[in-house]
């Protein structure tokens, strides 16, 4: 059975100016063709720089790529990847400071929360409900969007763009 196709975007929020071309080389490596970003200066850090990249693999994809971009000192970036008929979505985000998570999308672009998880964030409150509040917002990524949110809004002027036409 072959793999299903996927597509996504890369977000990468802030990156220093001398790791751009290393980015690109790394979703290159991945996605298996060369990439290039249409970069800007990120006005919210100066002197650092983002990009947002339209992409299309196998489904996986969308790992892979948060995979070979972790690890760079000063780099915030998301990666999301769309569910196909045979696969669920992902969502990852990177910061600095809090390191990769990762979420399961639907296909609204929803956070999933699993059953098993919101079973443990319930055992862990053990009835304190703000301690079942934190263990939630851990599982939504909370913090995570806290900290790019304010990154994310110097793209509200970028161009949109529409891949593909529904229905």
């Amino acid at each position: 059975m072959a793999t299903p196709h996927a597509r996504g975007v890369i977000f990468i929020h802030s990156a220093p100016r001398a790791l751009c071309p290393h980015l690109e080389w790394a979703a290159g490596r991945t996605l298996g063709h060369a990439v290039s970003f249409d970069w800007a200066d990120q006005p919210v850090q100066p002197g650092s720089r983002r990009a947002e990249f339209y992409w299309e693999g196998p489904a996986g994809s969308g790992a892979a790529l948060a995979s070979a971009m972790r690890g760079w000192e000063h780099l915030r970036y998301e990666v999301t990847e769309d569910p196909t008929p045979r696969t669920d979505g992902g969502r990852w985000l990177h910061t600095p400071s809090l390191g990769i998570h990762y979420a399961q999308t639907d296909a609204s672009g929803n956070v999933v929360v699993g059953e098993d998880r919101i079973r443990y964030a319930m055992e862990i409150a053990a009835g304190d409900m703000s301690e079942l509040q934190r263990e939630l917002d851990v599982a939504l990524g909370a913090s995570w969007d806290e900290e790019l949110e304010p990154f994310r809004h110097a793209s509200d002027d970028a161009p949109v763009v529409w891949l593909h036409k529904v229905g």
